[in-house]
């Protein structure tokens, strides 16, 4: 288990356009209550944050997770963060698990999603990525909505119609993922843009949590808590609470305000849309 970042209540980051974004953030992990060992890794340094579901094995799956935090980790207190930096700092993961003679020997690999400050159209925006089935969610005016897209076996069922999402959700192939980080193949991540806004708040997270806790209860903790330490301690507690069977990590980050240019769009600053 690697983490690389702590939470700030405050932090500022002006982009190449003048833009100010300003942002708040806390991120929690935990073994779990049956795992021996965790094999989460986060970073959370803006612009980029991300967490990583390493697998293979005790010491191979830890290995995994900690180097893709390692490599996005160096993209840490830069002004942006695009899809080229993001899939280079994955390729040269996979080639740092390759040399971890004795310990990835058998194979390892590791999921990994997150959210990163960038640029489309020399407009602020959040570069989504994902490659497994840990995800990211964003809380807008109350609504959530889950950003990213499983790699699962189970995912694949429900999109081709032969079970429903509750079904997925107790599937006993629920754990096998189609895509990862590792096991000597290149790293084939999807992206999303979304604008960046404030009043937004971000919930990246591992399956620990999601396995423990329906959407309707990560929405509950994130509307019901204003700051995001409450709301990443509260979704942790909850989903220990709830069996706690793997691995739990979460990263909740707020929009706090966001400044543009004169002679740019207005400026805003809104207290986080969940309260």
């Amino acid at each position: 288990m690697t983490q690389i970042g702590n939470g700030n209540a405050r932090h500022r980051i002006t982009l190449p356009d003048g833009t100010e974004v300003t942002l708040a953030w806390a991120a929690v992990t935990d073994t779990g209550l049956r795992r021996e060992v965790n094999e989460d890794s986060f970073v959370a340094q803006a612009p980029i944050f991300a967490v990583a579901d390493g697998m293979g094995g005790h010491a191979a799956g830890d290995f995994a997770s900690a180097a893709v935090v390692t490599r996005l980790a160096e993209h840490g207190g830069k002004a942006l963060v695009g899809t080229p930096e993001i899939d280079h700092a994955l390729r040269l993961a996979v080639q740092d698990m390759g040399r971890g003679a004795g310990v990835t020997d058998e194979g390892s690999g590791t999921t990994v999603t997150g959210a990163a400050i960038g640029a489309i159209a020399d407009e602020p925006a959040w570069i989504v990525f994902n490659i497994g089935d840990s995800r990211v969610y964003r809380l807008v005016g109350g609504v959530l909505e889950q950003l990213t897209v499983d790699h699962s076996i189970v995912q694949e069922l429900v999109d081709a119609g032969q079970i429903t999402r509750e079904e997925a959700d107790t599937h006993p192939h629920s754990n096998v993922i189609t895509r990862a980080v590792g096991f000597h193949e290149a790293p084939i991540p999807d992206y999303r843009a979304i604008a960046v806004e404030p009043g937004m708040r971000l919930l990246v997270c591992s399956d620990g949590l999601t396995k423990e806790l329906t959407t309707y209860g990560i929405r509950h903790f994130l509307v019901a808590n204003a700051k995001a330490e409450k709301a990443a301690h509260q979704l942790l507690e909850a989903a220990l609470g709830n069996g706690g069977r793997d691995n739990v990590t979460a990263i909740v980050i707020d929009v706090l305000k966001v400044v543009r240019p004169a002679g740019a769009q207005p400026s805003g600053e809104v207290e986080p849309a969940h309260r």
